[in-house]
């Protein structure tokens, strides 16, 4: 005799695991007046589903969230044509979705989802939405012209979050991630849903919600350390004990998305795959994200590449293009690559030791377990300057694999190549890079326009910055404790912002006295915090362009919505 207490989720469960539910399994299976008492004929259909391994077992899935978790960075905002650069980018890369914004973020957002939809061919374009029907009715209107488009919808699914943040029960979570997903059908067929803390939520909770999510439509299940809480080998267990105790895990791609808290991200995130069965790794370029960052795009992807042995993985990523890729990112957001980052830092495979030295020269692999050239590093890198003509400029820029419109552009940047050879030597290819870069930036309503600086020692400096703002022209003139900090005082004169400077950094793009200083700064304005760079051989002119760009982004309205936070009413 059945027992009518048994729930449909137990039911699936005792069943996968070979327990009775009634006195014969096969009675129970052949009495369908009595089973359908207790579950509906859909429920019935699926409870007896064979659970199958997933089988595309060969394919690692490269999910970028760069463009979305990426810019939530502090002060890593960008503009919608930066937005477009680095998805164009991103598409040559050959990530396999390009996770584009939160399209209920703000207009901006919004937008610059619709327009990456329109030009993006061969990645998959997905937009995030909180797990309600006008983010998600949002997301799928931003994606609507994607060849290839995806929702992406979450809720948080820990205790913790439930009880403080969203103030719901477990059921209302599940009601709402189901609707969310019911909802996201009626725009497309590729649908991702995310259990946000998933690592600090209740196990026999996510079998529900998941099996539910699966039910009702989700083709991917992203199971996120949001707070960077997991370790390796606890997290791989705990994505394959989910694997195994969800009863239509077989109908689903796995994913992961790990943060960098504890500087476990791609350690948790291959974990995951290896030994949880993940097919989709959710990452950033340069690991660019919250807090402490997200899982870097570029060591997942070349430690599968580099131990293929191990992880019998293919991923469908172009090498070459990882480290133009991580310099377009750092020169978009002004977030520098430190030299001793993995893969794409500029000591990556730099040999300074006379052991190691000897040992490369005589054979590479006795030092390094990939090639320089591989990731996209040039091995003899040409060196320019103002003699050099226009053939070898344009030969060099297609080898740099910098994306170029018309031979009008071409000429375009190398006037600015011959003006910048006039004042250094030798040009090398981090100063092609930032030709183009600076060409691709949008006109800005305040922009530098020249320095004069009065430096002595024992006396105190000044400096007198002019700059356009909206049309009209600005001098200020101001002292200093240095000349850096006369060169701010001065703009603020004018400027009057009362931004909070908290952040100067200088990194030299070229080797050599005579390298591009590229600074950085960070400012803070009622709460808002902006990231402003600029180039120049003049590191002063360098930092005035930096607090000048940053000063642009603080004048722009900024109305976006933190996708972690819901403050809507609860169904």
């Amino acid at each position: 005799m059945c027992n009518s207490s048994v729930t449909f989720e137990n039911a699936s469960r005792r069943l996968r695991q070979g327990e009775c539910i009634c006195s014969k399994a096969s009675l129970f299976k052949g009495r369908a007046e009595t089973f359908t008492l207790l579950f509906s004929e859909a429920q019935i259909s699926t409870i007896f589903v064979a659970k199958t391994m997933t089988t595309a077992r060969d394919k690692l899935f490269i999910f970028d969230t760069t463009l979305r978790d990426g810019e939530q960075s502090p002060g890593a905002s960008m503009s919608p044509q930066d937005k477009l650069r680095i998805a164009k980018q991103l598409e040559f890369l050959g990530v396999d979705v390009i996770e584009a914004g939160f399209a209920a973020a703000s207009p901006g957002d919004f937008e610059s989802i619709c327009a990456i939809s329109k030009v993006i061919r061969n990645s998959t374009v997905c937009s995030l939405a909180r797990a309600n029907p006008s983010d998600v009715r949002k997301a799928g209107e931003a994606i609507a012209a994607a060849p290839r488009r995806r929702i992406h919808t979450f809720i948080a699914t820990s205790p913790l979050h439930m009880e403080k943040k969203l103030n719901m029960t477990p059921e209302q979570v599940i009601s709402r991630a189901v609707e969310a997903i019911r909802i996201a059908k009626e725009y497309t067929d590729d649908i991702e849903f995310s259990c946000e803390d998933a690592s600090r939520s209740q196990p026999e909770f996510l079998y529900r919600i998941i099996e539910a999510a699966i039910r009702e439509g989700a083709t991917t299940i992203n199971i996120p350390d949001t707070v960077g809480y997991a370790v390796p080998s606890e997290f791989g267990a705990f994505v394959r004990d989910l694997r195994e105790h969800v009863y239509n895990a077989d109908q689903a791609v796995w994913s992961v998305h790990c943060h960098n808290d504890l500087g476990l991200a791609v350690a948790n995130s291959l974990s995951g795959v290896i030994h949880g069965g993940a097919r989709q790794i959710e990452c950033s370029i340069n690991g660019l994200g919250e807090r402490a960052g997200n899982c870097a795009l570029e060591e997942v992807v070349m430690a599968v590449k580099t131990r293929n042995d191990f992880f019998k993985l293919g991923v469908d990523i172009n090498t070459r293009q990882l480290v133009p890729t991580s310099k377009l990112v750092s020169s978009v957001t002004g977030f520098p690559i430190q030299p001793n980052k993995a893969v794409v830092g500029s000591n990556a495979f730099s040999h300074a030791s006379g052991i190691h030295q000897d040992g490369v020269i005589k054979h590479r692999e006795t030092y390094e377990i990939m090639t320089a050239e591989e990731v996209g590093w040039t091995s003899n890198r040409m060196v320019l300057g103002k003699l050099s003509g226009r053939s070898a400029f344009r030969q060099r820029v297609r080898e740099l694999g910098i994306p170029t419109k018309s031979e009008a552009e071409i000429d375009d940047a190398f006037a600015r190549f011959k003006d910048l050879a006039d004042r250094k030597g030798q040009i090398f290819d981090e100063d092609i890079q930032s030709l183009f870069d600076a060409k691709n930036i949008q006109p800005q309503e305040i922009s530098f326009v020249s320095l004069k600086q009065e430096s002595q020692t024992g006396k105190t400096p000044v400096a007198e910055v002019t700059y356009m703002d909206h049309g009209e022209q600005r001098v200020g003139r101001a002292e200093g404790n240095g000349p850096v900090d006369a060169t701010f005082q001065a703009i603020e004169s004018c400027a009057k912002s009362g931004a909070e400077l908290l952040l100067f950094s200088i990194n030299a793009l070229t080797k050599g006295a005579e390298a591009q200083g590229e600074v950085t700064v960070r400012l803070s304005v009622g709460g808002r915090v902006v990231n402003g760079n600029g180039s120049d051989p003049d590191v002063l002119a360098a930092s005035a362009k930096a607090y000048l760009d940053a000063l642009n982004k603080l004048a722009k309205a900024d109305d976006r919505k933190n996708p972690q936070f819901d403050h809507e009413p609860t169904p």
